[in-house]
């Protein structure tokens, strides 16, 4: 059975990150996706958003898919449904980003098995804004 990382795990996890591809991030201010997005950025985080629908997400050009990343991130931050998720970790094998942080509600066992077979950390059905306010907070 899936178990997330202990809060000393993520609080090291959020601390260390610079980078986060947010994957389904939407340009519409009112999904969740675009608050968090907001705030990461406003913590101090570089913002990838990777949506093929969107040119740009909080004057950030966006990309179009995982491998289209313009550089290595650390987090790979998604807003998909939870049977998207399993394809998430699989393009992101490809990449050298070593946690992969699936919000409320994404939940997949099968992709935690993918994650953990290559040694990815895999965060499930938990918000990032909501734990780096918790854990972090400023």
């Amino acid at each position: 059975m899936f178990q997330n990382p202990d809060d000393n795990t993520l609080a090291r996890i959020l601390k260390s990150a610079k980078t986060i591809a947010i994957v389904g991030l939407s340009d519409k201010s009112n999904r969740p996706s675009y608050q968090v997005a907001h705030y990461l950025k406003q913590q101090g985080y570089e913002i990838i958003p990777v949506n093929p629908n969107a040119t740009e997400v909080l004057g950030i050009p966006a990309v179009t898919s995982l491998s289209n990343l313009p550089h290595p991130v650390d987090i790979i931050d998604v807003f998909r449904n939870s049977d998207a998720l399993f394809e998430v970790v699989e393009e992101s094998l490809a990449l050298s980003a070593p946690v992969i942080w699936a919000q409320l509600g994404v939940y997949n066992e099968a992709a935690a098995e993918l994650a953990q077979k290559h040694n990815k950390t895999l965060v499930m059905d938990l918000c990032i804004k909501i734990e780096h306010a918790r854990l972090i907070g400023h």
